[in-house]
This record gives structure tokens, sequence and C-alpha cells, in this order.
């Protein structure tokens, strides 16, 4: 997949920057080929990013984390009987839908970053919990237009995106979308006694 040709230069750089990371982590990633992905040209890449590779991968981490938080909004929206417990079916059924697909070659770039970099440069630290942030802001929300408590509502989108994150790595490991299914299953029965109503 390249990266969209209605974005700008610097903008599919950083989409493509975050689909290399997801497939082959940061450190296999370089920046010819993030530029090719892109087709964007090479001397692009000192342009839009003078901070070079750790810019950017800052950047595509912060946008993954950014596009997940959005995502949320999404799946509750489309849910016909929104609970807590279905808005995490939700959330794992797109990584089932997708590891079916295109197979289990690509995982979430935001954890391969924390994974990769984050004991080399505080700036990568720092974008990962960012990035994790971003995702749980709108999740907390979503809980609590659930009827989760407030005071509850943090502590479980930390759960969930943790066992999320934890099952697609199962996931990729077993080659097999069962470790999904489970957590799905198993996580839904907590959350959906956490609601209020």
């Amino acid at each position: 997949m390249t990266a969209p040709r209605t974005r700008g230069p610097r903008e599919r750089m950083v989409f493509a920057a975050a689909q290399l990371i997801r497939r082959d982590g940061v450190g296999a990633t370089g920046m010819r080929d993030v530029a090719a992905r892109a087709e964007a040209p090479r001397g692009s890449l000192q342009h839009y990013f003078p901070g070079g590779k750790e810019q950017l991968v800052n950047e595509a981490v912060t946008w993954a984390g950014h596009y997940a938080g959005k995502r949320v909004a999404r799946y509750l929206a489309a849910l016909p009987e929104p609970t807590p417990g279905a808005l995490f079916a939700a959330m794992t059924r797109q990584w089932i839908d997708e590891f079916e697909a295109a197979g289990f070659g690509t995982g979430c770039p935001v954890a391969a970053a924390t994974v990769d970099s984050t004991a080399s440069t505080p700036s990568a630290r720092e974008a990962t919990a960012t990035a994790f942030a971003a995702w749980a802001a709108p999740l907390t929300e979503a809980l609590t237009t659930l009827d989760v408590p407030p005071a509850r509502a943090p502590a479980l989108a930390t759960l969930m995106i943790s066992t999320l994150e934890g099952a697609i790595l199962l996931a990729r490991a077993q080659e097999s979308t069962a470790p999904l299914v489970t957590v799905a299953a198993e996580l839904a029965p907590l959350l959906d006694s956490a609601a209020t109503r």
C-alpha cells in the first residue's frame, strides 16, 4: 500500500513511515524506503524532516496514535448495541479482519516503535507515550458515554489498549487470530460489568 496521493509529500512520508514501521520496525525502516513508498523526491526528506529519521519516526508514531484515537468514535458509531465489551470486540475485529485479509506481517507502529526506540532516544519515548495517550483519551471518553464511571474509565482504557497490543503480538507470533478472539470474549464481561446502567 502506497501513501494516498491526495495528501502532500510531507503527509505521505509520515504515513509511509508508519506503514513501514508497523511491518519492519524502526531499525529496518530506511529513509530511502520511506521516500519511495511515499512517491516523494528523496531530497524532500531533509526539507521536511531536518531532524532526520528520529523526527520522521516520532511524527509517524504520533500520527498513528491519533489515527487509533479517531477510530474509537467510528467503532462506537457502528455498534448496533453499544457496550464497553462490544467496543473492545470492534477494536479486535479490525485486527482480525486485517490479519485474515493480508496475513500477519504487520502490527501496530506505536508498539513497534516502543520496542525499537524508547531505550535509544528520549524523544522516541516521549512520542510513543504521546501516541498511546492520544489513543487512550478518546477511548476513556467513549467508555464514559457507555456509563463507565469517569474514575474507572482511564484504567479500563489502559487495560483495553494493553490487552489488544498483547493479543496483536501473540497473533503475529502464532500466525493465528485466536488470541484476538480469546481476549475479546474474555474481557467483554469485565468491561460490561463496569457500566453502571
